[in-house]
């Protein structure tokens, strides 16, 4: 079975309490004071808080949090951004978002992140499973998908999924 991750997308959002949620991603649109006050929660909780967006790296240590994701997708040089990071916070978890090629998911992987995410859309799903098994033989790395629309994710061979919260 696949561990979820929960996208935070509003602010009023509080299943801290919730087993099922181990792990949680806080966006560039909530608030610094609902992102700290958050992270000061989970911590309690022994969960883990990941920040994303354009200013997550300044973002990280200020407000203490566990970790950055990054979308590398577009990205012509990801392995510098996230050398870069690394160097800088050794202890910071690292998830990276892929552009779904093979050959941007062994860039990116060689420079070890935490987890690996893929974004799958339901017409795609095929090429998204064919991506995710090869993935899986080859690196050690953990995957983690993020569905963009309402596609089903049974069967796909991630170890997370990463889910909204509305």
């Amino acid at each position: 079975m696949q561990n979820l991750i929960i996208n935070i997308t509003q602010e009023n959002f509080k299943p801290l309490e919730n087993d099922d949620f181990g792990c949680f991603i806080l966006p560039q649109a909530l608030s610094e004071s609902f992102k700290k006050d958050f992270i000061e929660k989970a911590r309690k909780e022994e969960k883990l808080c990941l920040l994303f967006g354009d200013n997550a790296v300044e973002e990280y240590a200020k407000i203490n949090a566990d970790g950055v994701v990054f979308d590398l997708s577009k990205e012509e040089k990801p392995q510098k951004i996230l050398k870069d990071f690394q160097q800088k916070n050794p202890k910071a978890l690292v998830g990276a978002i892929s552009r779904n090629r093979r050959h941007e998911a062994m860039l990116i992987s060689e420079c070890e992140p935490d987890f690996i995410i893929f974004k799958v859309w339901a017409d795609g799903l095929e090429k998204s499973k064919e991506l995710l098994e090869w993935y899986n033989e080859f690196f050690l790395i953990q995957s983690a998908i993020m569905p963009m629309d309402s596609c089903p994710t049974d069967g796909l061979p991630a170890d997370f999924i990463i889910k909204n919260s509305d």
